[in-house]
């Protein structure tokens, strides 16, 4: 058996789903960025907050001051 199509592939069809394809790629990639950003302001903030401690604060987390970005951002990073 046979089938046969009937649909008419017009070139708007294809520019149409062309662009929703751009802007949704772009949406995507905004939305990416958003949640990079957003991780990165957390752990910055992270840094900074251990940084106002004191040595002593520090050494009570078991935390050297020179190791605090390492601490924060360990996590993405291989040594």
């Amino acid at each position: 058996m046979a089938y046969q199509s009937t649909h008419i592939d017009s070139g708007l069809g294809r520019a149409l789903h062309g662009i929703y394809g751009a802007v949704r790629g772009f949406l995507s990639s905004v939305g990416t960025a958003m949640i990079v950003s957003s991780s990165y302001t957390a752990r910055v903030n992270k840094v900074q907050a251990l940084q106002a401690k004191s040595d002593e604060e520090l050494a009570a987390m078991n935390i050297k001051r020179d190791d605090i970005v390492h601490h924060v951002f360990h996590d993405l990073y291989y040594i």
